[in-house]
Order: structure tokens, then sequence, then C-alpha cells
């Protein structure tokens, strides 16, 4: 590439096709504790309590559940043309969005990456109420902001590569003896991560994140879902992970979508914050306490649409090593390396 790629600032918001809209909301909104900033009869617009643009996350009713568009802010309005000749320059699909096309959003340029996802970048937004003195309308488990997207894709190495190209660091990731790279976190706002890449069958989303101050939030959440009789849709945790450190609850939405709640990572601002790799054999890169992962967390995902509204076709891996030893998500079945005492290694750069 001699293009130099857009200045990246965070992730900053999900669209999710979903079949029952009324359903949904009650979901997000009832049980989850997100604020409606605007909503009609095709879509609700979401966002948590700290943040100040027009959402976070948009449910809007469709045809068949999936994954609309995964936004990015980037640092200006200048940033969007160098975001066009970017991906022009990859030979991607882009698109250039009038603004006021996605409600509150100004201008933005939409590219079908080269990993089969649907992204947008965007500079201008509504700015709206922040919510974070309100602690009158603040529930027991209040959602701060929007922390991260996780994403499965059939060839991590080349995931990781376009990200690096686009200005992301790896906090950490996942690896074996021979150097094969299972999944990435990589980040630009200063903490683990805005986007996973993590092994599996794709362009799929695994799952979309939330950020909470307390771990006593994620708790009251299960004791919600509960009360109502719908701990179903509880499908792994809480717990803490090891990648990350994070203590975390996953969460499945009326369609299938699947959302993290997520709480306590790391800084990782420091141009030389270092890279934790995770052997592929230390089960409790997953669950710090070691417990068991659901099947479905490594198996199901959301589909994802290409610019048309139309589903992206899945790759499968076809990596044979990988697949004699992968299943799913991020990357690996419980097993334990002959001898192994520490699963991660602080600094190296893999």
């Amino acid at each position: 590439m001699t293009t130099t790629p857009p200045d990246v600032i965070r992730c900053a918001y999900a669209e999710l096709i979903v079949s029952d809209l009324k359903t949904s909301r009650e979901f997000y909104v009832d049980i989850l504790g997100l604020v409606v900033t605007y909503e009609d009869d095709e879509a609700v617009y979401l966002r948590a309590f700290e943040e100040y643009l027009h959402h976070s996350l948009i449910i809007r009713k469709g045809a068949e559940p999936a994954l609309s568009v995964l936004a990015y802010r980037v640092r200006g309005e200048a940033e969007l043309d160098v975001a066009e000749a970017y991906y022009r320059e990859l030979g991607v699909e882009v698109r250039r969005v009038p603004a006021g096309t996605t409600r509150g959003i100004g201008e933005a340029v939409r590219v079908v990456d080269p990993l089969g996802f649907p992204i947008e970048f965007f500079y201008e937004a509504e700015h709206v109420e922040r919510f974070t003195q309100r602690y009158d309308v603040h529930g027991p488990g209040a959602l701060a902001r929007l922390d991260h997207f996780n994403v499965n894709t059939p060839d991590v190495p080349a995931a990781r590569k376009y990200y690096e190209g686009l200005g992301f660091r790896v906090s950490e990731d996942i690896v074996d003896d021979e150097g094969t790279v299972y999944a990435a976190w990589m980040f630009r706002k200063p903490t683990v991560h805005d986007v996973a890449l993590t092994g599996g069958a794709g362009p799929r989303l695994h799952h979309i994140a939330f950020a909470t101050h307390e771990r006593h939030q994620i708790l009251h959440i299960c004791d919600h879902l509960g009360a109502v009789r719908k701990s179903d849709q509880i499908e792994r945790g809480p717990g803490r992970h090891g990648v990350s450190n994070a203590f975390y609850l996953y969460v499945r939405d009326p369609d299938g979508h699947r959302i993290e709640i997520y709480t306590h990572d790391y800084y990782t601002g420091d141009p030389d914050n270092p890279v934790i790799s995770w052997d592929v054999h230390d089960n409790q890169r997953r669950d710090w306490w070691g417990n068991p992962v659901v099947p479905s967390w490594y198996t199901e995902a959301s589909r994802v649409l290409d610019l048309d509204g139309k589903l992206q076709p899945v790759e499968e891996r076809t990596e044979t090593k990988e697949m004699d030893v992968t299943i799913g998500a991020d990357g690996f079945s419980y097993t334990r390396a002959a001898g192994a005492e520490q699963g991660f290694k602080l600094g190296e750069q893999v």
C-alpha cells in the first residue's frame, strides 16, 4: 500500500438486523438498560449511559437477522477522503454515504473490507445528553459504553495483517509453538481491543461488547434475566477471561445475536505496551477459573450483509493444520500441553 490509512479513533457503533423489533427492544432496553435516542416503526437507536454520540447500537427490522454494519469513528472529516482513497487502492467496494443516511451520523464512507465485513468510517455525529450522572435513571446493571467488536474470519494472520495496516496494534494473541496465530486482540483506543479477530467460518460477527464499571452490574443482569424467566438467554458466564483479564457475561438476544457485558480490562496506550501471547493449549486464556465453554460459543455467530443488504457467503477454514486443532471462535478445544505451567509470554512480539 502506498496510500495512508484513515486515522481511526475507536469502534463507534453497530447495526443489527432483527426479526421482531418489539421483542428486541424489550431485550436491549428493559433488560440491558440501554437508552433510547430515537425510535420508529423500522428501527431503534440506542446508546449506553456515558455516550454522547447519537447511538452506539441500531436494531433495525428486517427479513433475516444479520449484521448490517460495524462503524469506526475517525479523527476528523478530512479522514473520509483518506478512507475512500485507501480502500479504492485496496480494490474493495467503496461507497460515499451522504449525511443523514443513517440518523444522527454525518457523511460517511462505507466499504466491504478485505475480510468481507460491511464497515463504515465517519466523524460528524449528532450529540445527545450524556447520562453519566443521571443516577436517577441508571439501573443497577447500567452499561457505560460500547467497548469492542469480535469477528470470525477463516484466516486470522491475514486479518491481523490487514488491521495492522489500518493502524491497529495487538494487545494479546493466541499462538502455538510453531508460530501459528489463532486469534488477535487489536486496539486503537487505549484498552485491550476495539476488534478481536477469532478463527472460524466467516465473515461472521461473533459478538459486540458493552462495558460496565463494576462486576455487580453484570451479576444484576443475570439476576434480572432469571427473574423474568429468561435465563436461557445467558449463554456463557459470568466469569473472568485470561485474555484481557476482564470479567464477562455473554447473552443472546431474541434473534441469537451475541452480546458481551465486559468490565475491568487494562490500559494499553503507551507506545511500548507489551503484547501478551497465550499458548493455544492453555485453557485459562478463555476462562481464568477454568470453566468449560459451551459449544454454541464456538460454532454460532451472526451472518453479515453486503452494502446492498444481501447476505455475504461464508467461507470455511481450509488450512488443514488449523482444522485439525481448532473449534470455532477463539480457536481451540480444552487441552493442556505436556509440562505446561505458564500459558503466556509477556512482551513477546509474535
